[in-house]
């Protein structure tokens, strides 16, 4: 099953919230977690070793194509629901070039991925929809109320 490969681990997610035009970009996935169909931003497992700006470089580009340079930290997100254990950094991004496209998760197999479409999702529709993180539509509403404000929220679960 695609999501045997997170249980038993705690798992380091490193992701990333592009903003544009009123915006956001997700991916729509299958949660390994509960089965079920949600959106949330674009982003992956740290590999050892890795540094956490190639992190977001990298898993940014294998699902939507685009490149990106990390800005700051936005959320810290824990999630612990046995068997499975992630922390998830959240960092705004910025578009640096590529081209947009529903790209796929490289440790599972064609017919396993997890990922079934990328969006363009309107800021004002996000409280309606099954985010994850479900605090999302705060964090990135508070994100272009505070104006370059440094506060960083922390969820747990």
């Amino acid at each position: 099953m695609p999501g045997d490969i997170y249980k038993n681990i705690t798992r380091l997610r490193v992701n990333g919230l592009l903003v544009e035009e009123n915006a956001i970009l997700l991916a729509q996935i299958k949660s390994p977690v509960t089965g079920q169909l949600i959106w949330m931003p674009p982003g992956g497992g740290l590999e050892f070793g890795e540094k956490i700006t190639d992190c977001l470089q990298r898993e940014f580009k294998e699902e939507t194509g685009l490149n990106i340079t990390m800005g700051t930290l936005i959320a810290i997100n824990e999630l612990v629901k046995p068997p499975f254990h992630a922390v998830e950094l959240y960092f705004n991004v910025q578009k640096t070039g590529g081209t947009l496209n529903c790209g796929k998760d490289p440790e599972h197999a064609d017919d396993e991925q997890v990922i079934k479409d990328l969006r363009w999702m309107p800021l004002d529709e996000l409280p309606g929809i099954a985010t994850a993180p479900d605090m999302l539509p705060q964090w990135i509403d508070q994100m272009q109320s505070s104006e370059g404000a440094s506060e960083i929220f922390f969820q747990t679960n």
